[in-house]
This record gives C-alpha cells, sequence and structure tokens, in this order.
C-alpha cells in the first residue's frame, strides 16, 4: 500500500531530520525504486545548533562545523504500489524484507566497518523511531536518511554498462576489503538471520523472535533455494542446453549439478564465508573521479556467503570482456580461464588476505568456490534471461563442467554437506 498523502517524502525528510535539529531545505527526487516500490531523493539540510551540525558533518567525513551550515544527504523511502499480488506472493515478500535488511546493514553494520571501507553512513532510520516525534505519522513505512556519497565519489557506475580497468581493480579493493573486514562481524548466532522469504514469513508467523534485525541467512537474490519456481522452468526447457547440462542429476546421483552446485555455496560457517553485497554491479557504485576507489550502494541483498558469488555477477555484468579473454577473437564453445581473468581473481585474492595471512586461503579451493560460483550464477540466468559477458559464461561454465577433477571435488564436498 502507498503511504498517506501526508507522508510524502518531504515530509517524511522533514520529520526525521528533526530528530537531529536539523531543517529540511530541497528534496529532489533522483529515482524511483525497483517495481515502483518507493524514492532515492536528494536532500539538503540545515543544521540548528552546532551540536547538530558537529555531529552530521563527523557522518558526512568533514570538519567542525558551525549551526546554519548545509549538508548533502539522501532519503531511501519504502511505499510498496497497490497491488494485485497478495502479501505472502514471493517477490512482493522478498522486495519489503530486502528493505528490512538494507535497515540493519546501515544502522547495525556499517558503524563497524571501519572508515577506510566506503558506505554511507546513516544518519537517521523508522527502524528506530519508537517514542520520536512524528512515530505516528511514519507508522507503516521504512525510510531511511543517509549520507550522500556523491561529493567524495561523484562518477556513477554506467546503467548496464562496463567499467573501466582502473574501476574494476578499485571494485575488486573495495569487495576484498568488505568480505575480509565482515568475517570478523559474522553474528555467533544465526537465529535472528532473514530466511527466504516464504520461510520466513511463516517462521515470524509463529513467532520468530528477533525481526527485522539481522541481515539474510543466504546474501543475495538468486540463490536456489529462492528460484525455485524459475529452476522448474529451466527443467521442463528442453531447447536449453543448460537444462540437461544442470538440472539432470549425473549417473549414480539423486541431485543434479545446479542443486549440488547450490548445496556448496549455501553459508554453514565455513572458514571463508563473510558478509557479501549480495547485487554487485556498476549501477550499484560510485567511484572518485580517477576511478581509483569505489563505494558500494544498495545493500538489500546483504548477506552470508562466499565472495566469489560478488564476484561471479561483477565480471558478468560490469568487467569489459577484454579484460577477462586473451584475445579480441571469437570465443570458443568452451573457454578456460584465460590470463585477463586470473590476474583479476588474483588481485582480488591477495588484497583478501593481506591482513589474514594466518587464514590460508589455498588457490585451489579459492579457484574451485568461483568455478563453482559461476556455474550457479549461469543457473540463474539460463532461468531468467541472460546479460552481460554471457558468451564468455556460458563457455567458461562448458569447460567447467567438463573438468572431471572439478566434479569430482564437487561431488566429495556436495557428500561432505549431507
Amino acid at each position: 500500500m502507498a503511504p498517506p498523502l501526508a507522508e510524502t517524502p518531504d515530509r517524511v525528510a522533514s520529520i526525521m531530520l528533526g530528530w537531529h535539529a536539523l531543517e529540511l531545505e530541497s528534496c529532489t527526487t533522483l529515482q524511483t525504486l525497483w517495481a515502483g516500490y518507493g524514492h532515492v531523493c536528494a536532500i539538503t539540510a540545515r543544521a540548528t545548533t552546532a551540536a547538530a551540525a558537529a555531529h552530521v558533518g563527523q557522518l558526512c567525513g568533514l570538519d567542525a562545523r558551525a549551526a546554519g551550515d548545509t549538508f548533502r544527504l539522501v532519503l531511501k523511502l519504502i511505499s510498496p504500489p497497490r497491488t494485485s499480488a497478495g502479501p505472502q506472493e514471493e517477490g512482493h515478500l522478498r522486495k519489503m524484507l530486502s528493505y528490512e535488511v538494507e535497515q540493519s546493514f546501515y544502522t547495525d553494520v556499517v558503524p563497524r566497518l571501519g572508515e577506510d571501507i566506503a558506505v554511507a553512513q546513516c544518519l537517521a532510520s523508522t527502524r528506530d523511531m519508537a517514542g520520536k516525534d512524528g512515530e505516528a505519522a511514519l507508522r507503516g513505512l521504512q525510510a531511511m536518511i543517509m549520507v550522500d556519497l556523491r561529493p567524495r565519489f561523484p562518477v556513477a557506475g554506467a546503467r548496464r554498462g562496463v567499467l573501466n580497468r582502473t574501476q574494476v581493480r578499485g571494485a575488486l579493493d573495495w569487495l576484498a576489503a568488505f568480505h575480509s573486514r565482515s568475517r570478523d562481524l559474522l553474528p555467533d548466532h544465526r537465529d535472528g538471520c532473514v530466511l527466504p522469504p516464504l520461510v520466513e514469513s511463516r517462521a515470524r508467523h509463529n513467532g520468530k523472535p528477533d525481526v527485522g534485525r539481522g541481515l539474510w541467512l543466504n546474501g543475495g537474490y538468486t540463490y536456489l533455494a529462492t528460484r525455485r519456481t524459475e529452476y522448474a522452468s529451466l527443467v521442463e526447457d528442453t531447447d536449453s542446453e543448460w537444462s540437461d547440462a544442470l538440472c539432470t542429476p549425473p549417473e549414480g546421483h539423486s541431485r543434479s549439478i545446479a542443486e549440488m552446485a547450490a548445496s556448496v555455496l549455501t553459508p554453514r560457517g565455513g572458514p571463508f564465508e563473510s558478509y557479501i553485497h549480495g547485487d554487485v554491479k556498476s549501477e550499484n557504485l560510485f567511484t572518485t573521479t580517477n576511478g581509483d576507489a569505489v563505494a558500494f550502494y544498495d545493500f538489500q541483498y546483504v548477506g552470508l556467503g562466499l565472495g566469489v558469488c560478488d564476484l561471479a555477477k561483477l565480471f558478468t555484468c560490469s568487467v569489459p570482456l577484454h579484460m577477462l579473454v586473451d584475445a579480441e577473437e571469437p570465443l570458443p564453445e568452451q573457454l578456460a580461464m584465460g590470463d585477463g581473468e586470473r590476474q583479476l581473481l588474483q588481485w582480488y585474492r591477495t588484497r583478501l588476505l593481506q591482513d589474514r595471512q594466518s587464514e590460508p586461503y589455498e588457490w585451489k579451493t579459492f579457484n574451485r568456490h568461483w568455478e563453482t560460483a559461476l556455474v550457479d550464477w549461469c543457473r540463474f540466468q539460463a532461468s531468467w534471461g541472460f546479460w552481460g559477458n554471457t558468451e564468455w559464461l556460458q563457455a567458461r561454465v562448458r569447460s567447467i563442467l567438463g573438468d572431471r577433477e572439478w566434479r569430482g571435488w564437487l561431488y566429495q564436498n556436495t557428500r561432505s554437506l549431507v
């Protein structure tokens, strides 16, 4: 349901800014959220006290501020459209839960990441509005006010485009730092983590504790447990080569390659798990003018997982093809790892491990995880629709599926998880 007319973006921003002695000066819509679920707005706000100016200035990374100073902020307001879909429709549940997860990430995790990992700081969130002025007017809404990253990172990633070489390495640096640091922030107990949408809905109906306070138990939005409908369609699509290659159980096995790959990638407290962004692509980042530093945003699908799952989407959707293959020639049907792909993976892995020398992530294991992430990502694209470096992805996955050593590793690791 859309919010009442009074709860327009500028009204919501005014109420939330008031919690921090700020006054709204302007509110401009930047974009509408996917499927019309709300708005992202650029706002400017004026501090009415020196204490407020100092607090917001610190969040923005600015020196001491004075009363009357203005600040550039961003409002993210969730107001789902009226729809014929029922409240238990999986896609709707996924979206609404994802916004809860994002609020949890910005309020609980970001303050512990450290200043060297560029993420917007959260000034105010409706998640913590109990007892504050305007609570009644905002009840039923989800909204956050965050620092605007654009003054420090003015270049937006191209929509459905590719990054240049410097930006790619900046993105890998950010991901490596985020994956490494977040390994130390994982919860001791995972009861509060958000389950797949339909499972989470049933659990909440049955009185699940810690509602709305955790991140996804399985980061991302493409994993098999929440894409069974698409997978079933792929199983029936006999015109697709991937129906047989990924969905038919190999001889002597009860589960398909896709199901075994998903099992290996499912978070279970393994040594290399971290938080992952879950939707890594050029559209979800800003860079500095020269592209050497990156800040990611849009953390709706942040949760537990293996960092290579973030890389699989990045490489397919936003890395220039010439950085992955060795020559500008038609790609073969099957493609082994090329020098360009290997160099990017080694760049990432080196930075991932630079502060964790006591916890080795051997190349062989890392590479097996990477190959499995590519297979899993190909399964989703085959069931949803291919985009990005699709010929490269499919050629790589054909090569991986034909590798007897990878298959043996997959079978062995799947059995060990049963």
